[in-house]
C-alpha cells in the first residue's frame, strides 16, 4: 500500500523499494532526503527483534541515514496518516 503512496514521485522525491544496504535491506529509501522507510510487522515487538532493530537503526544512522518507522498495522488501518507524516517530515527538511 505505501509503495502505491509514494512511487513515481508522488511525494516529490523518489522513493525505492527493498533495497540491499550493508547486511540489511531496507523497505523504502529516498536516497535525495537520506531517509529509509520501515514497515514494521508483528514480530517487531519481540524482544529479540527491537534489540536486532535498535542495531540495525544504529548503524543506517551511523552511515547518515534517518530512519522512520511504521507498524504494518498503521499503514493498512492509516494509509492517509502515513502518507501525511511521511509529507510533513520531508517538507520540514527542505
Amino acid at each position: 500500500m505505501l509503495w502505491g503512496a509514494v512511487r513515481a514521485r508522488r511525494l516529490g522525491y523518489q522513493f525505492r523499494r527493498q533495497v540491499p544496504l550493508g547486511n540489511y535491506i531496507v523497505d523504502f529509501l529516498c536516497h535525495e532526503r537520506s531517509l529509509v522507510v520501515e514497515i514494521d510487522g508483528g514480530t517487531h515487538d519481540h524482544e529479540d527483534q527491537v534489540r536486532y532493530d535498535e542495531r540495525r537503526k544504529a548503524w543506517l544512522e551511523e552511515i547518515g541515514l534517518r530512519v522512520l518507522r511504521f507498524s504494518e498495522l498503521e499503514v493498512r488501518k492509516n494509509i492517509d496518516g502515513v502518507v501525511e507524516t511521511l509529507r510533513d517530515w520531508l517538507a520540514a527538511d527542505e
